[in-house]
């Protein structure tokens, strides 16, 4: 399910950056670049799109995390992370409808409320996935990701080392990233989110320039997925 959600923040972004006047609303790293580049430059439009994305990426994490926060469940995929991806796919659903019912006369402003819903969006997939509480893995940005994969690529080859060296079982233990969980899993994880992000973004790209109404569906078919089967999969899970 985090990789459904990476491809989806992948699609935005590149449906953000190549359709929205060159702005992100999922990677807030890289909007934050460009806003800073945009006041040095004195391009005050620019600006205002990439101070647009970042307000409405902050107001979606701030909701998703009064969402998940306001139960007490716990468990490998609390019912409030479902609730609030349903929300986010609301705002794709409602992204989807304003992007091609104004594509043919798109003014300033709609697009400025594109930026803000599909930034409010990926706030709330940032915050609902923070809730799941997979270490290293966040499926609206990629550097933390790259970081921890990098870190874990280097674990697990030197836990390889201690083990064909017969180091002792405690010498090994200090190289397991948490319990219950083994350095495949780790990098295999880590590494399928940085490709599948990419991928989303190619995939984005490729779609908006043949103006394919599956560049904005995407994304909500992919939350959608996400929020069915988490209902699902987890409804009868009992709660503490």
């Amino acid at each position: 399910m985090l990789l459904m959600l990476t491809w989806a923040a992948g699609i935005v972004d590149a449906i953000s950056y190549l359709g929205l006047g060159r702005v992100f609303t999922a990677m807030m790293t890289g909007n934050t670049v460009l806003l800073a580049l945009a006041v040095s430059e004195g391009e005050s439009m620019a600006v205002m799109r990439s101070g647009l994305a970042l307000a409405g990426f902050s107001a979606g994490a701030a909701a998703g995390a009064l969402i998940v926060m306001h139960s007490n469940e716990r468990g490998e995929w609390p019912s409030a992370v479902t609730h609030a991806l349903a929300f986010e796919g609301l705002l794709l659903g409602v992204f989807a409808v304003v992007w091609y019912s104004t594509r043919m006369a798109r003014t300033t402003g709609l697009t400025n409320i594109l930026i803000v819903l599909s930034g409010l969006a990926m706030g709330i997939q940032a915050a609902a996935v923070r809730h799941v509480r997979v270490p290293g893995v966040a499926t609206t940005y990629i550097t933390g990701t790259l970081t921890s994969l990098m870190a874990d690529l280097v674990g697990w080859l030197r836990s390889m080392s201690a083990s064909s060296s017969r180091a002792t079982p405690a010498d090994q233990g200090r190289h397991q990233p948490s319990p219950g969980v083994n350095w495949e899993e780790r990098v295999g994880l880590l590494s399928a989110v940085f490709l599948v992000y990419g991928l989303g973004a190619l995939v984005g790209g490729i779609l908006l320039s043949r103006s394919s109404t599956l560049a904005t569906l995407l994304p909500l078919v992919a939350v959608a997925l996400v929020v069915v089967n988490g209902s699902v999969r987890y409804r009868h899970r009992p709660r503490p």
